[in-house]
């Protein structure tokens, strides 16, 4: 199972994802941007980092970069497209996942650990957790806050598209659980015409062995994998 992982100028985060792939099995292809054929690969992974330099917005100029056109397609076909962090906005900016990413609420650059609530299973990226788990995975980013219309927010709800939220501890969803002030704590959605494409904001590839701090992200790449496997 070959898993391509998109790299952009400033993209960062690139090999990590591709070891925390490798390490539950994948066969992981690190892809430049240039690349106009994904039809070899099971699924697709947007990393992090600062696509393009951020410049005019966090992930504008990358929306054209001829990979996405390629990444769009494998989303219409139902396979899996994960965005992660940089390349949740990218997707966003893309029209592959709606609403938008802005700065901060407190205009702060965040890098800590956070705690996020599973709120369905019905996702690439949660089939293999359960509704209700609290896991700890890192944050970071500047502009991670999640915005939307409330009709659009209203949707996302009604149709179980809201995968992630931020929470506490003990899986309590409040506003001082909330880390950069996203609508409804929201952390990861889901879209897609099979809901197969998924942004989430913070980082399950940083958090895939216990001597990172968390192991917790396992389950949502595991999830991934697995559904790339499936795949059409």
């Amino acid at each position: 199972m070959r898993i391509a992982v998109a790299l952009f100028p400033g993209t960062n985060c690139e090999h990590d994802v591709e070891y925390a792939l490798g390490l539950l099995g994948a066969d992981v292809e690190i892809v430049w941007h240039r690349e106009g054929d994904l039809s070899d690969f099971a699924g697709v992974v947007l990393p992090g980092g600062f696509a393009h330099g951020d410049y005019l917005r966090t992930g504008a100029i990358a929306r054209f970069s001829p990979i996405m056109d390629e990444v769009a397609r494998l989303a219409k076909e139902g396979r899996p497209v994960l965005g992660i962090c940089n390349g949740f906005q990218i997707l966003c900016e893309a029209d592959l996942l709606p609403g938008a990413l802005i700065a901060n609420r407190d205009l702060d650059f965040i890098c800590k650990p956070v705690h996020v609530r599973v709120e369905t299973t019905d996702s690439v990226l949660t089939r293999r957790a359960e509704v209700g788990m609290v896991l700890r995975i890192p944050l970071n980013s500047y502009e991670g806050n999640f915005v939307a219309d409330e009709a659009t927010l209203d949707a996302l709800e009604a149709r179980g598209r809201v995968v992630l939220r931020y929470c506490d501890p003990d899986g309590n969803v409040t506003d001082e659980a909330n880390p950069n002030g996203s609508a409804r704590n929201i952390a990861a959605i889901a879209g897609g015409v099979h809901g197969n494409v998924v942004g989430i904001m913070p980082h399950p590839e940083r958090a895939v062995e216990e001597i990172l701090g968390s192991a917790d992200g396992r389950v949502l790449l595991e999830s991934f994998l697995e559904a790339a496997e499936e795949a059409p």
